[in-house]
């Protein structure tokens, strides 16, 4: 879809208010995520068919509200809303104490499973549509073995799901634990690829989450959200207690090691 269909024509007794209204109602329902760029100052006038000076006015508007920020040679973008939900003192602290990075899983699974529920009920065909297109592109990212692909498919599609909510609040909030899931703050994907061997039972996680969704089937569409982070919680808890027996082997190995070079 262009921008076109998603921007409307404003009336010529509204102009520069109506602009930063429609552009506002946009932000607020999460169509316009944090970091968007806006189509170019001709383009969007054309759409909104309005003068460039009137749409001038209206984005100067939305930057002193602090909702757009325009960079010189870049274009506008939306403004960072809900910033990096954690400041990095915090991310850092939770790397070194497991009891909150299990504390982020519990919350995130209860936003997951509150998202599916929510887009199986309101889901529109149009996201619908998105969400099919979406495990499509898993599925052929995993035949393909294509490990960038398969990522950007995983994040799509619960970013997706969030969207088919319909819940302003949670598409922005879980935007931005999407996005530091992404960077490989709280976990990396590739972890969980190798404790299930080929990644296969996380693409039937998603398909099954996917479709769920897209039949419109709440119960089933929440409690496979749910599976799915019980999945990275076990399998983190797995691999914490792995490393932990290695690291242990690994003492005993050296200390036999001593122990012969030293001939006691």
């Amino acid at each position: 879809m262009t921008p076109t269909a998603v921007f409307e024509p404003i009336g010529h007794e509204s102009l520069a208010d109506a602009v930063v209204a429609q552009i506002e109602d946009l932000i607020a329902s999460g169509i316009l995520k944090q970091g968007r760029k806006l189509p170019s100052e001709r383009d969007l006038a054309e759409m909104l068919r309005v003068s460039r000076p009137k749409l001038r006015e209206a984005l100067q508007t939305l930057e002193e509200r602090g909702l757009v920020v325009t960079q010189h040679g870049e274009g506008t973008f939306v403004a960072a809303l809900t910033g990096s939900a954690m400041l990095p003192a915090l991310l850092a602290l939770y790397e070194r104490h497991e009891p909150a990075f299990f504390d982020y899983l519990e919350y995130r699974r209860e936003q997951e499973g509150f998202a599916a529920r929510l887009a199986a009920r309101r889901g529109t065909s149009a996201d619908k549509e998105r969400i099919s297109e979406i495990l499509q592109e898993n599925e052929r990212a995993w035949r393909e073995k294509d490990q960038l692909a398969s990522q950007e498919a995983d994040f799509a599609l619960h970013a997706a799901i969030v969207d088919a909510s319909q819940n302003a609040t949670l598409i922005h909030m879980m935007a931005s634990i999407y996005e530091l899931t992404r960077k490989g703050v709280f976990y990396n994907r590739e972890f969980l690829k190798s404790i299930d061997g080929t990644g296969r039972l996380l693409l039937e996680q998603h398909v099954e989450l996917g479709q769920a969704v897209i039949d419109g089937d709440e119960a089933r569409a929440e409690k496979a959200a749910h599976a799915h982070i019980d999945f990275v919680e076990e399998s983190f808890r797995f691999g914490i207690e792995r490393r932990r027996r290695e690291a242990m082997a690994e003492k005993r190995r050296m200390l036999s090691d001593y122990r012969s070079a030293s001939g006691s």
